[in-house]
């Protein structure tokens, strides 16, 4: 944005006096190509009253989950630069642009941007399940069960069916294989679609699993969905890249706005065929936009520095945040706290009952150091800082050395699991 105002003459050489300063380096001379015009007046107070895109702020101490990660100045660039036409009409470039990356960063045919995971997950399954009776299964902690307001049922009509996977952490094929509906039964509900989630509390489904599951269900004719919010973490870790992972489906939802940190979206892939009909259903419940390109704009930006310019994430920020989580879990063992569940991605799972330490009370000990934390599940996005890193090893010293922590907090003590939030 910057470069694009010099150019227009409109943009002071020193912005000091508003508070701001942008790094040269911040600036993506991609997205200006061309000048951008604003009067002087409105300039300034754009950028006093946008001062907040400069610094993560307050979410470089927020535990509590990845979707508190703030918006950059590069994508504020991004958004101050882009096309401003009508995604209805398929005519806004931004977006048109940003969907065509994503279908070929995953290896898929076709996009389509969408508002938030939750309606990438609910327009996929509707797009599959075309004539009742049918049935989904999926992973008994799976976000399209616990955080989409029962959205499956209330708008496709399927029973929806929750497994617990043998191993604690994710589902196989033997897991699937128990509870999926094969036969022609008429007092029984065919399985029609499978749903994974990858990551699932921040641990990975590895992909030859995923590939037996997959593979598996194809065999008998039925649809597989990944949700795969965030999957960027799971690729970023090495578990494989984008379209080893999405070409085993038959569609994907990807987040922009967990972990990368843009503002809203997340989008859809899969075939050409359904794309096309799944542009039909997520305009049936509000999905489509006027000017999108303001919300696709820093989904690229988002998806360009933070996970990286390549299907492998390679350039971007998220494994500094997975070498961070783990720093973190070694501080909590190394005090002899335990952990719920091995630290994989950029979730830490503490195993505050093991301890004798309430979440009511573990909440409070960070509050009172700055941090926000919420319940034994700590999110370590690419935003947090090394202060509050220092600032959690006192909330641990605390937490563990004082016999009183577990009973002196009030009200629910249990503890626990949050989930995808």
């Amino acid at each position: 944005m910057r470069n694009g105002l010099i150019a227009a003459g409109r943009f002071p050489k020193s912005i000091s006096h508003l508070g701001l300063h942008i790094p040269r380096s911040s600036i993506r001379p991609s997205l200006c190509r061309r000048p951008f015009s604003i009067s002087q007046t409105r300039l300034d107070s754009c950028l006093r009253s946008g001062i907040s895109w400069q610094s993560p702020g307050d979410a470089a101490f927020d535990f509590r989950s990845d979707v508190v990660t703030k918006p950059t100045l590069s994508m504020l660039e991004g958004i101050a630069n882009t096309s401003l036409f009508d995604d209805d009409f398929m005519e806004d470039r931004t977006t048109n642009s940003l969907q065509e990356y994503i279908a070929k960063l995953t290896g898929k045919e076709d996009a389509l941007l969408v508002m938030s995971g939750t309606m990438g997950n609910q327009v996929a399954l509707r797009t599959h399940l075309t004539q009742p009776p049918y049935g989904v299964l999926c992973d008994h902690r799976a976000h399209i069960i616990h955080y989409e307001a029962g959205g499956v049922t209330t708008w496709t009509g399927a029973y929806l069916k929750g497994i617990v996977p043998k191993n604690g952490r994710y589902l196989v094929l033997e897991d699937i294989q128990k509870h999926a509906v094969l036969d022609d039964d008429f007092r029984g509900c065919p399985t029609r679609v499978i749903s994974l989630e990858n990551t699932l509390d921040g641990m990975i489904m590895p992909l030859p699993e995923t590939e037996r599951i997959c593979e598996w269900a194809r065999s008998h004719g039925l649809k597989v969905h990944l949700d795969g919010a965030r999957l960027w973490e799971a690729v970023a870790a090495g578990a494989g890249n984008l379209p080893s992972y999405a070409n085993l489906f038959d569609s994907v939802s990807l987040c922009f706005s967990k972990g990368l940190g843009a503002p809203i979206g997340s989008i859809l892939a899969g075939s050409d065929e359904f794309i096309k009909k799944a542009r039909q259903f997520r305009k049936s419940i509000g999905g489509g936009t006027r000017q999108s390109g303001i919300i696709a704009a820093a989904a690229r930006v988002a998806v360009e520095e933070t996970f990286g310019s390549g299907p492998c994430g390679e350039g971007g920020k998220l494994r500094a945040s997975h070498t961070n989580a783990k720093r973190i879990a070694d501080m909590w063992v190394r005090k002899g706290g335990k952990l719920v569940s091995p630290t994989e991605t950029n979730m830490v799972w503490l195993d505050l009952a093991a301890s004798e330490v309430s979440c009511n009370a573990w909440e409070e000990l960070g509050q009172r150091e700055g941090l926000q934390l919420m319940g034994n599940r700590l999110v370590v996005h690419y935003q947090i800082s090394d202060a509050a890193i220092e600032k959690l090893d006192r909330v641990m010293n605390a937490a563990l050395t004082q016999t009183e922590v577990g009973s002196s907090a009030t009200g629910d003590n249990t503890q626990k699991r949050y989930g995808q939030r």
